[in-house]
């Protein structure tokens, strides 16, 4: 099997600790293998040890370094505990990429309080605890990159809205932390994937499976996007080339945010060709048979 075809030079983070949240699937997995790939001792967290043990088992086959931490990320205290492991083993944490998350469809009349908290605790807490602590043990006196995942939330999230509230909390922390945080050479940035096509899609209902096999009929490039389109992204913001961006959120999303098709449709296409640099990658079963 050929190693990871990324587009950076491959000791782009060589000597560097970088840690992954949700590393042990879909984005968050491929991000590891590039920055991997790009010489990063990556650190794995996630609360499921049997998927950070085949992904850290996988890097060290392709000839990376990676080890694994496992960590309720909405828990306070063990993230406490998890990040200040990892500078013990690390001596030096320079990245973090808050990628874990999760949520299920529901309208807004259908989720419940224990519903709507679950999901804020995971995809805006859990950043957030996770952020602070990399900062407060670390990267206030060393520097450092912070990359927040987020969504394509900006015309609100129908379906979704306990995730659409927590991802836009976390694009607004995002800039409050580049503010907050720039005097001690920390830059902190996030991506917004739209639909990129990824193993989370085969964990949802079979209704919703149906509505996902029509979602690149929505976007201006007529695709969904590739895991490896968002972790060349991540990379970029980690990188030095964008030591000047601070508190931006990139789209990443084929232009799905953009415009009212209802004006303006989008007429079908096959020109976009989409970047296939993940050596590793897996097609989600629900997009196989389309």
């Amino acid at each position: 099997m050929s190693g990871y075809r990324s587009i950076f030079h491959p000791d782009l983070f060589s000597d560097q600790t970088i840690i992954v949240t949700g590393g042990g699937s879909g984005i968050g997995r491929c991000t590891a293998h590039e920055l991997a790939s790009l010489g990063a001792r990556v650190v794995l967290v996630g609360r499921k040890e049997d998927r950070l043990r085949v992904v850290a088992d996988e890097i060290a086959e392709d000839g990376g370094e990676a080890f694994f931490v496992t960590c309720d990320i909405r828990d306070e205290e063990k993230v406490k505990a998890s990040v200040g492991e990892i500078f013990n083993r690390a001596g030096a944490v320079h990245g973090l990429v808050n990628n874990a998350g999760g949520q299920f469809p529901s309208p807004l009349s259908m989720i419940s309080q224990k519903g709507w908290e679950t999901v804020i605790r995971t995809n805006l807490t859990g950043g957030f605890l996770m952020a602070r602590e990399v900062f407060m043990q670390g990267m206030n006196r060393s520097g450092g990159a912070i990359v927040n995942i987020v969504a394509d939330m900006w015309g609100g999230m129908p379906g979704m809205g306990h995730s659409g509230a927590a991802r836009a909390g976390m694009d607004n922390f995002t800039k409050t932390a580049s503010l907050e945080w720039a005097c001690a050479g920390v830059r902190v940035n996030a991506v917004a994937p739209g639909w990129i096509a990824s193993s989370g899609m085969d964990t949802y209902p079979e209704g919703m499976k149906q509505t996902i096999k029509t979602l690149a009929n929505a976007v201006p490039l007529k695709r969904l996007g590739l895991e490896a389109e968002v972790s060349s992204a991540i990379c970029f913001l980690l990188s030095e080339g964008a030591a000047f961006i601070n508190g931006d959120t990139l789209r990443i999303d084929g232009g799905a945010s953009l415009g009212n098709i209802a004006m303006f449709p989008l007429p079908d296409h096959k020109n976009s060709k989409p970047y296939e640099g993940f050596h590793r990658a897996e097609t989600p079963d629900v997009l196989k048979d389309i």
